[in-house]
This record gives C-alpha cells, structure tokens and sequence, in this order.
C-alpha cells in the first residue's frame, strides 16, 4: 500500500505566502514523478507545478514566477512554497505521486485527500 498525505493548507490573506508539504509512504520503490494540483469550485482540476526525480520542474502559468516545489528524494516528500497568494489561488489543493512499487513495474498515480488553502481578507 501506498500513503500520500498533504499537510499545510490554510487561510491567508492575499499578498501573503505558505508552504504545502506532501509526503509518501508505504511500498515504494522508486517516486518518478510529484507534483500538486489543485481544484476550484466548479472548475476541473488543473496541475500548479511539478518535479521529477532528477529536479526537473513545470509550473503552470499563472503561478510562475510565486509558486516554487522542491522535493526531498531520500524522504520521498515533495513541498510547495507560495507567494504573493491571491483570491483566483484558492482551491482544494492534491500532492499526486507517479511511482514503481517494485523494480520494472509500471508506474502508477496516488492522490493525497487535498488540503484547502483559501486566499481571502
């Protein structure tokens, strides 16, 4: 089995910065892939950045240039720093992890529960 767990969401008025991290566990063999995404109400849920094994990162483009992620290979955790947060950034945000439970097995997503950061004064 494998758990993604996301902790750090909140509320913060716009302007202001916060940190999300997401940490996976369980049977794992190797993490390829973390990333975040998030959901606003009534609308699909959209990638905000990710990174790979070798720290290569995509963000999108809304957040570029506010948004960093960083992930800790040896901790298999993966965190997002926000700044200059605004309303349009308030979402339900997912920590997804694409990973191999054993050698040469197809990689496969897992979905944290989503933490809320909510962007409001």
């Amino acid at each position: 089995q494998v758990q993604v767990v996301e902790s750090g969401g909140g509320l913060v008025q716009p302007g202001g910065s916060l940190s999300l991290s997401c940490a996976a566990s369980g049977n794992i063999f190797n993490i390829v892939t973390m990333g975040w995404y998030r959901q606003a109400p009534g609308k699909q849920r959209e990638l905000v950045a990710s990174i790979s094994r070798g720290n290569w990162t995509v963000y999108a483009d809304s957040v570029k240039g506010r948004f960093t992620i960083s992930r800790d290979n040896a901790q298999n955790t993966v965190s997002l720093q926000m700044n200059s947060l605004k309303a349009e950034d308030t979402a339900v945000y997912y920590c997804k992890s694409d990973l191999q439970q054993v050698r040469g097995a197809m990689i496969s997503g897992y979905w944290g529960q989503g933490t809320q950061v909510t962007v409001s004064s």
